[in-house]
C-alpha cells in the first residue's frame, strides 16, 4: 500500500504532512457531520483506574468512522426518560475507524458519566452525534510535538499518539502526564508499551504521590518550569497541545509565559469539559422592537417561525419545537452545526467550527444570531 511506503520510509517528511494534513483522516471512514445523529452499540467496556471506564463502540450499520485525533463525539443516552447530550473525546485512533472509543471519568454528581459507568454494558445502543473538534494537530505541521495533559484529559493526546504510531510517522513526542498516584494513570501500561516500540516516543508521569505504590521511579510532585525544563529542556521547539482541568491548563500557560515561550505554538482543550456538561448556559428570553423581528425557515420540516434578533437561532428553534442536537451552547462543541441556505447571521463561537466549514457555509446555531430572514437546513 503506497500510503503505508511513504510513512515508514526513514527520514521522508511527508509523514508529518500525512498526520496534520485533514484530508488523510478523511481516507480512514466515512465523514460524519457532527449534526447528524447515528445509532452506536456498546463492543466492550474496559476498566482503565478504579474510577475510568473506556467504552467502545461501532456505528450501527458497520460503517467506519472519519475523524481527526483530538476530536470528539457528543452522545445522547436517555436517562431516566430524559435525552441528556454530552461531549466526550475519542480516545481510539482514526486509523482504526470500526471500532471507535470514550474514555470517561466518574465525576461526583454527574448524570452522564455515573449512568455509563453503573449502566452502559455491551450489547446496548445509544444515539450520538459528531465528530467535532479542533483540538487536534491537523494544520499544525511539526516533527517535534509535546503532550501536557493532567487526569481525563489524557484522552484527545492518546488518540494523537495511538495514530501516530500507527502511522509509523516519525514524529518526536514527549508525553507528559499528571496524576494523583500511580494507580491514577489512565493507559499506564499501554503507553510504556507504545513507547517501547515507537523510537521517537518518550512519556514521563508526574504523581502528586505515591498511593500504595512502593516502588515509583519518576517524578513525584507538580508540573512547574524547573521540572518541565529539566525533563524536556528542548521544550520551546516543541509544538504544545495541553488538556486537562482548567486549573491545570492555566498553571501550564502561566509557566510558559514565564518561560516566554511562543503561544503561536501552543494549543489546548478550549473549554472546561466538567463545567460544561454539567452546567450548560442557560438562553435568556429577549425582548425587542418589531423592526428587529426576522423569520426563520428550517427546510425539510416546512416549520417558520419568528424571532428576536438579539436571541440565538438555536434557542429560537427550539422553543418553536424544531429538534436540533445541541450539546454545550458556548459555540465549542460544534454538535449543533447546520447548513444555512439563506439569510445571514452575526456568530461568535469558541472554536466549534473551522473556516472550511464556514466557507460551506454552516453555521454554529447556538452561537449565531440572525440580522436578515433565515433559511435553514433542518
Amino acid at each position: 500500500m503506497t500510503t503505508y511506503e511513504i510513512l515508514t520510509s526513514p527520514g521522508n517528511t511527508s509523514a508529518v504532512q500525512r498526520f496534520t494534513d485533514p484530508t488523510t483522516w478523511g481516507t480512514f471512514g466515512a465523514q460524519w457531520h457532527s449534526g447528524e445523529q447515528k445509532n452506536l452499540q456498546c463492543c466492550a467496556v474496559r476498566q482503565e483506574t478504579h474510577d475510568v471506564r473506556t467504552f467502545i463502540f461501532r456505528c450501527a450499520d458497520f460503517s467506519a468512522l472519519g475523524f481527526e485525533p483530538g476530536q470528539f463525539i457528543t452522545i445522547a443516552p436517555v436517562i431516566g426518560g430524559q435525552t441528556i447530550a454530552r461531549c466526550y473525546t475519542l480516545s481510539s485512533s482514526p486509523t482504526r475507524p470500526f471500532a471507535f472509543s470514550i474514555t470517561v471519568k466518574r465525576v461526583p454528581g454527574g448524570a452522564v458519566s455515573n449512568w455509563l459507568h453503573d449502566h452502559l454494558k455491551p450489547g446496548d445502543s445509544l444515539k450520538a452525534s459528531g465528530p467535532a473538534g479542533s483540538f487536534t494537530p491537523v494544520g499544525h505541521p511539526a516533527t517535534k510535538l509535546l503532550y501536557l495533559s493532567a487526569g481525563s484529559g489524557v484522552t484527545p493526546l492518546m488518540s494523537m499518539t495511538r495514530a501516530a504510531c500507527d502511522m509509523a510517522g516519525n514524529l518526536d513526542i514527549v508525553f507528559v502526564h499528571s496524576a494523583r498516584t500511580p494507580t491514577d494513570i489512565i493507559f499506564h501500561a499501554e503507553l510504556t508499551r507504545m513507547q517501547a516500540a515507537m523510537p521517537g516516543l518518550r512519556v514521563i508521569s508526574i504523581c502528586e504521590g505515591l498511593g500504595d505504590t512502593a516502588q515509583w521511579q519518576q517524578p513525584i510532585g507538580r508540573l512547574d518550569l524547573s521540572l518541565l525544563s529539566q525533563q524536556v529542556p528542548d521544550y520551546k521547539e516543541r509544538e504544545i497541545f495541553t488538556c486537562g482541568p482548567q486549573g491545570y491548563m492555566e498553571a501550564v500557560k502561566s509557566l510558559l509565559r514565564e518561560a516566554a515561550f511562543d503561544f503561536a505554538h501552543y494549543h489546548q482543550e478550549s473549554f472546561d469539559i466538567t463545567a460544561l456538561n454539567e452546567e450548560p448556559l442557560v438562553e435568556q428570553a429577549a425582548t425587542l422592537n418589531q423592526q428587529d423581528v426576522f423569520t426563520v425557515t428550517l427546510s425539510r420540516s416546512g416549520k417558520t417561525f419568528s424571532m428576536p434578533g438579539n436571541q440565538t437561532v438555536l434557542a429560537a428553534a427550539k422553543k418553536a419545537g424544531a429538534i436540533v442536537p445541541s450539546s454545550c451552547s458556548q459555540g465549542v462543541c460544534g454538535t449543533c452545526k447546520t447548513a444555512l441556505l439563506q439569510g445571514t447571521v452575526e456568530m461568535n463561537h469558541n472554536g466549534g467550527i473551522r473556516q472550511r466549514e464556514i466557507d460551506k457555509g454552516l453555521r454554529l446555531l447556538c452561537c449565531s444570531k440572525p440580522t436578515s430572514d433565515l433559511v435553514l437546513d433542518l
